[in-house]
């Protein structure tokens, strides 16, 4: 599934790249405002930071919410506590577009952060000159040279990588790139089934002076009280706001 979803994003890429040819798209890049500090958004403090995600659907769980206006959810999302928003932008099985993170990042403070499969430096530059702050790059789908490739263009663009990881090994190799923002995803992205249990299994392998972040499995205060105690200096919360009430929840979440 994660091998699908990763080719579908680049074929993707690649037809945007026949409208907007890269050198248009690094011209874009280059003209935006320069990127919002997510690592200064995200620091450790004494309640546990949100990045709460705009998600209308996904493979493991399908329809999750229309969001017709990403925009008032995001401001939804500020006004609740979140310290930084996730935008899906895949559009085949997510259901996002970059005009979606476009739009958001317009109309909240908080730095934004470009959630797909990234393969291709097109798709960095797309991040940037569609205003991201962070962009996710997930280990288990890019080899060495190309995963330090992406995290070197995406801090050299002026944004925060948020480097996603699944094991042991996988942290080793967020932490070679010298990752200051890392997360453990709880959702298995090949069989998709989830492990609350593995941030806390995983939260010594973490390097020092990285911040944390638990993605996954989280659904209630309990989760993020899990994940807390396991370690976690941030969640990432998508499926629990946009089904739920998000001012009530994030409440609640950054209360721990």
């Amino acid at each position: 599934m994660l091998a699908e979803l990763i080719a579908n994003a680049v074929a993707d890429a690649r037809a945007r790249e026949e409208v907007a040819p890269l050198a248009v798209v690094q011209a874009n890049a280059h003209a935006q405002l320069p990127a919002r500090d997510a690592l200064a958004a995200l620091v450790p403090g004494p309640k546990i930071k949100v990045i709460a995600e705009i998600k209308r659907r996904s493979p493991s769980r399908g329809d999750l919410a229309p969001i017709a206006d990403p925009v008032a959810l995001a401001r939804q999302y500020e006004l609740g506590g979140a310290s930084a928003i996730s935008v899906l932008t895949e559009g085949r099985q997510f259901g996002g577009s970059l005009a979606d993170l476009e739009a958001v990042r317009a109309a909240v403070s908080l730095p934004v952060l470009r959630k797909d499969f990234i393969g291709t430096p097109y798709q960095v530059f797309e991040a940037r000159a569609a205003g991201a702050d962070l962009v996710l790059l997930i280990v288990a789908a890019l080899d060495d040279a190309k995963l330090r490739e992406l995290y070197t263009l995406t801090v050299q663009l002026g944004m925060t990588p948020l480097v996603e990881t699944h094991s042991a090994r996988e942290l080793a190799r967020a932490a070679a790139l010298g990752a200051s923002l890392i997360g453990v995803n709880a959702r298995d992205l090949t069989t998709f089934e989830l492990d609350r249990d593995l941030f806390g299994r995983l939260a010594e392998s973490f390097p020092a002076g990285a911040i944390r972040v638990a993605e996954s499995a989280v659904f209630t205060p309990a989760d993020v009280a899990h994940y807390r105690s396991a370690g976690a200096d941030a969640v990432l919360v998508g499926e629990a706001l946009v089904t739920g009430n998000p001012l009530a929840a994030l409440r609640a979440f950054t209360s721990i």
